[in-house]
């Protein structure tokens, strides 16, 4: 791997030096931001893939909607259709996404939709829902052709991107001097017993700056459901059999949960954002015994959901739920922080430029 990263590292620095000069043209007004007149917080990371972005959107989801008329605008990573697109609860992955179906699933009465042009989904999302007073941008902290109220940079524990490379030969897609640009920064999959010391130590190699702040944070599991609405959940005991299928980044937690929790018979583990077939689903099933479940992730289930499988077989898949929470108690300091910065800002559905 080694060896492979050193051929690797001329593209890896053509590739800095292009992102360098992008930063450069929109820091210096060559290239102009634009910025909308209604709360927008921006979810987003500086490698590819597995900081955690979907549990910490799903959380502010549920923290401002209570609130506030919350809307959800994401890429759609992996679908097959372009432009702007509505998310509803009947649309398939392959449509719109399964990060954004996956949350359209969990908070129907939240607008969603999907554009690969964040600054035009906006203003498509303020045409079609105009009730929006708070839009939560998923994945767009290099789009910057919106500059978002309140940025949230998503810094994976087990990754630190302090020791990491640049794209191919690692897995920066951004510079770590632009850290700077967030407003927030949360160091995701933290240990439970990570310490105060530890934190400071981490929030001086990511050179967090006091107008900035830093939270830690965890997840934990929850008890399986089932991936088809139309299948009721049951109790898994100790000794339940089961069979773990993951298309995520980083499938190392939820397996070991599996392990932990259950009899783990068996695995399989596919690239991110897989489109799974119904001949791969099957063929798990015929080589196992009648009493294993299949248990994937929540981000799996969205794709899956789907599929045209057999009832025999919809009856015997789950989803692992996970919940995202504050290491050293600092959920109502995070909470009031993105609560005041909407509360403060109030729409008025106008643009203008930055």
């Amino acid at each position: 791997m080694q060896k492979l990263r050193l051929l690797l590292l001329p593209f890896s620095l053509l590739y800095w030096f292009a992102v360098k000069i992008r930063n450069l043209l929109f820091d210096i007004n060559v290239l102009r931001s634009f910025e909308f007149d209604l709360p927008t917080i921006c979810v987003g990371n500086l490698t590819v893939g597995g900081t955690g972005k979907t549990p910490h959107t799903d959380y502010l989801i549920s923290l401002l909607k209570n609130n506030y008329k919350t809307a959800l605008l994401s890429r759609g990573y992996g679908r097959k259709t372009k432009g702007f697109r509505i998310v509803e609860q009947s649309s398939l992955a392959v449509e719109v996404g399964d990060e954004p179906l996956q949350l359209k699933l969990k908070h129907p009465d939240v607008a969603c939709a999907v554009h690969e042009d964040r600054l035009n989904g906006v203003v498509e999302i303020m045409g079609s829902f105009p009730e929006t007073e708070v839009v939560v941008l998923d994945d767009a902290f290099q789009h910057r052709w919106i500059k978002a109220g309140l940025n949230i940079l998503m810094v994976d524990y087990n990754r630190p991107v302090y020791a990491d490379f640049f794209l191919p030969a690692g897995n920066l897609r951004d510079s770590i001097s632009e850290i700077k640009r967030a407003n927030i920064v949360i160091v995701s999959k933290c240990p439970d017993n990570l310490t105060t010391h530890q934190q400071k130590l981490i929030a001086k190699r990511l050179k967090i700056k006091q107008n900035q702040d830093i939270y830690f944070t965890s997840v934990s599991y929850g008890k399986p459901k089932a991936v088809f609405s139309n299948y009721e959940d049951c109790e898994f005991n100790p000794n339940e059999t089961v069979f773990a299928l993951s298309g995520i980044a980083n499938p190392n937690s939820f397996n070991h949960q599996l392990e932990k929790n259950y009899k783990l018979v068996g695995k399989k583990t596919f690239a991110d954002h897989h489109n799974f077939t119904v001949k791969e689903i099957l063929s798990i099933f015929e080589v196992t015994s009648n009493d294993v479940k299949l248990v994937t992730t929540e981000k799996d289930a969205a794709r899956i959901r789907g599929l045209n499988l057999p009832s025999d077989v919809k009856s015997r898949i789950y989803y692992l739920p996970l919940e995202v929470y504050f290491i050293s108690n600092n959920e109502n300091r995070f909470n009031s922080q993105i609560l005041n910065y909407v509360g403060e800002n109030k729409p008025n559905s106008n643009l203008y430029q930055e």
